[in-house]
């Protein structure tokens, strides 16, 4: 008999709730298909949580989030939280640092039918997510930005060795479930010691993975040359602040933000998030992209498949993203952000039909 594994749905801000809803829809069919045993339960953070209990995150939910198999968080709208002293903890921030969540995984592939999709585009952006020039991520105690004297501002980046090992072991892992190809990413000519260091570790990691093509690409070159020759590229690692600007413009090159699902995953957690902000002037309207947050959740059953050693779990992340590109083939069944004329409930009920259809037929 089949485990039950229960997960977390913390549906965020804004279009979170509508995208959140429209990913568990999707997780149940796939979960009835393959008779998954998904148990998915909901609370409250963000705006609402703070409305409602005067912080964003409760140590209760928070407890409950961790002690669950899976997490799928909603986009939050961090910049609008008020100060951590008035109850705005950071929702995915929090969960990242505390559960060491120090692999972010963001997919993007073109679709032929989108328009403005690049043809020959395949990435998976493997994106060092506990370091790097984030202010909130590179130091035990205090804050990676200082102003010492009025008009002079100083920010801190810190690369350490152990941070990019694991990020490469990752990278690398990720390239033989794909095309067995890892570029590096880097200015590392003129960051030569927290790139060169980088640089450094993913290279002794490439020399464990001799069945695994390594190459490497300063950071402003790629991104010329991943629109120029998407199908060059195959993975991509990087530090922190590239890989938060390369996916997106990955995700921009797939077609559009709403089509880039994304994962954060450590040892023994993972929490799926869409790569994209919770877009407060569509709320309410069904117009929000439920793709995102979908595959964000296809990818959530593809790790915990691995953990487990699970192959209904695979099957099943298979399925979704089948059933995802099957609804982008259509203008009927596609939202307007990517050339289509679907409501976001539309092409949510589209999925969840794909995925009931070919499951039954197969």
């Amino acid at each position: 008999m089949t485990s039950k594994l229960t997960i977390a749905v913390l549906p965020g801000d804004h279009i979170g709730p509508e995208i959140s809803q429209a990913a568990v829809r999707a997780l149940t069919a796939a979960s009835d298909v393959f008779q998954l045993g998904l148990d998915f339960k909901t609370y409250e953070v963000g705006h609402e949580s703070l409305r409602l209990h005067g912080t964003t995150l409760r140590d209760e939910v928070y407890q409950a989030a961790i002690a669950a198999d899976g997490i799928l968080l909603g986009p939050c709208d961090n910049g609008g939280y008020p100060p951590l002293a008035e109850g705005g903890i950071n929702v995915p921030g929090k969960f990242r640092h505390e559960l060491d969540l120090y692999a972010n995984l963001r997919p993007s592939k073109s679709h032929d039918s989108v328009p403005n999709s690049r043809a020959g585009l395949d990435v998976l952006v493997v994106r060092e997510n506990s370091e790097g020039f984030y202010p909130d991520r590179n130091m035990f105690q205090g804050y990676g930005e200082m102003m010492p004297v009025e008009g002079v501002a100083l920010s801190v980046r810190k690369i350490t060795a152990h941070a990019s090992n694991r990020i490469a072991h990752s990278a690398f892992q990720w390239a033989r479930r794909r095309r067995n190809l890892v570029t590096i990413v880097s200015k590392k000519h003129i960051f030569k010691m927290t790139d060169g260091l980088f640089y450094d570790e993913c290279m002794k990691v490439a020399a464990e993975y001799p069945d695994v093509t390594c190459n490497s690409m300063i950071v402003d070159a790629l991104n010329a040359d991943v629109y120029q020759r998407p199908e060059r590229y195959d993975v991509l690692v990087m530090t922190n602040l590239f890989g938060d600007v390369i996916s997106n413009l990955c995700s921009a090159l797939a077609g559009g933000l709403g089509l880039g699902g994304g994962v954060n995953a450590g040892e023994n957690h993972a929490m799926a998030n869409a790569s994209h902000g919770s877009a407060p002037d569509i709320v309410g309207q069904d117009k929000a992209n439920p793709i995102s947050m979908v595959r964000s959740g296809a990818m959530l059953l593809g790790w915990l498949g691995a953990k487990h050693g699970r192959s209904d779990l695979l099957q099943a992340e298979a399925a979704m993203e089948a059933a995802v590109n099957e609804v982008l083939s259509s203008a009927d069944t596609r939202t307007s952000d990517v050339g289509g004329t679907a409501s976001g409930s539309r092409a949510s009920q589209a999925i969840v039909d794909a995925i009931l259809r070919n499951g039954r037929a197969a």
